[in-house]
């Protein structure tokens, strides 16, 4: 981590835009400034639908932060859905310029930066590298070369392709809010260090994050990034059914789904009577069975999960997940989530039990993974976002401007 960096992270949902503004401290742990967020309602089922309502979400978001921190903040990272990213493996065979002094930083950023040069579609562009194992010339895997006596390495990684038009939109909202985008990270790859314990680190592990309004898969062969898509199904859809079927209000029915929040109806304990105060129809409140409510839950969690394993199936690397981790709050509140993923998965799941996963509030997880991310750039000089300091006259004094290291260039 480069000690002193100050990096924001944004993330865009379906129902906000939320903030972290962290800085590297002397101990390489992220020291969080401040954080922020503003009802957004510009993005549904993962496509920006109106990016008046984005960029000014932001632009409301980014003013919060500011005030807290007593900072103006220039440029932030983002992050993007999976459904909008192509990823590409590949690998490349360095030999060390000077072999009797061993692999230098410079030998690792050269290699990484030639990982990138592949043929790009003209509908995509470029977002990120990820150097995921470095093979010394002797076979042994090392996770930083630097300082090994090996004339030689490989290292094996993937290059991360983004839409170019989803892109485009992006910058054109962060623009309207003027603020410059510094990179763009893969949602489920930012959250992963935070999402996963240390031995699910190492495993082929399938991430699904459920949110309001989409889900989040992310697959790893161990540290290798293989597999990502936003299926725009969530745990908003589960809210609307239980109003729909009940006739009631969304209020109501997103409380009923919190209260007696269950995916299975043969877990029921005792079945309940449920009084509903919202109900549209003739009489003013209506009586139902909370077999009845937990029904309709199981139904959409059922398809929320046979859309998962219609879409991992058909890409062909379903055979390659040894475990399910279920984060997201969409769905961790509603009970027996992961055994209902499980039946229909047919394949482990467990709710995240990260370590990290408690060190923020879950409203901030997205973004604070994502300064996470971006600071724990390994080789990258400076990964700090534009940021001046408010003196007391109100003066801009500008603390940071550093030449954006993102692509190690």
């Amino acid at each position: 981590m480069a000690i002193g960096d100050i990096i924001v992270g944004i993330d865009i949902g379906t129902s906000k835009v939320n903030a972290v503004i962290g800085e590297v401290n002397s101990f390489n742990q992220i020291e969080i400034i401040a954080t922020g967020e503003s009802k957004c309602f510009g993005m549904k089922k993962s496509k920006i639908t109106d990016e008046e309502e984005i960029s000014n979400a932001i632009s409301k978001t980014i003013k919060e932060v500011e005030e807290s921190a007593n900072l103006k903040i220039n440029s932030a990272y983002v992050t993007i859905p999976g459904k909008y990213v192509t990823i590409v493996q590949n690998s490349i065979f360095k030999e060390a310029k000077d072999k009797y002094a061993g692999i230098s930083s410079r030998d690792v950023t050269s290699a990484i930066m030639q990982i990138k040069d592949i043929d790009i579609p003209d509908d995509k562009e470029l977002i990120d590298i990820i150097a995921s194992e470095f093979t010394l010339d002797s076979g042994r895997v090392v996770e930083d070369p630097v300082g090994s006596l090996s004339s030689a390495f490989t290292v094996k990684g993937q290059v991360i392709l983004a839409d170019k038009e989803y892109v485009k939109q992006i910058r054109n909202v962060f623009k309207k809010a003027n603020i410059e985008v510094d990179g763009i990270v893969v949602n489920v790859l930012a959250e992963r260090e935070v999402i996963l314990d240390k031995n699910e680190l190492k495993d082929n592990v399938m991430i699904l994050d459920i949110g309001a309004g989409n889900t989040d898969i992310g697959i790893f062969d161990g540290e290798t990034f293989i597999y990502a898509n936003t299926i725009p199904v969530g745990g908003d859809n589960i809210t609307s059914d239980i109003a729909y079927v009940f006739n009631i209000s969304l209020e109501e029915a997103d409380r009923l789904k919190r209260q007696y929040g269950l995916a299975l109806k043969s877990f029921i304990d005792n079945d309940t009577d449920i009084i509903l105060n919202t109900y549209k129809g003739e009489e003013r409140t209506k009586t139902i069975k909370s077999s009845e409510l937990i029904e309709v839950i199981e139904a959409r969690i059922e398809e929320i999960f046979s859309l998962v394993n219609k879409d991992i199936s058909n890409i062909g690397v379903k055979s390659k997940i040894n475990n399910v981790i279920l984060t997201g709050l969409g769905i961790t509140n509603i009970s027996k989530s992961d055994v209902a993923g499980k039946i229909i998965l047919n394949i482990p799941v467990k709710i995240s039990t990260g370590r990290l996963i408690s060190t923020i509030k879950n409203n901030f997880r997205s973004s604070y993974a994502l300064v996470r991310y971006v600071a724990a750039r390994p080789f990258a000089k400076t990964v700090s976002s534009s940021i001046d300091a408010k003196s007391d006259t109100s003066i801009l004094k500008t603390i940071r401007e550093r030449i954006k290291e993102f692509f190690y260039t």
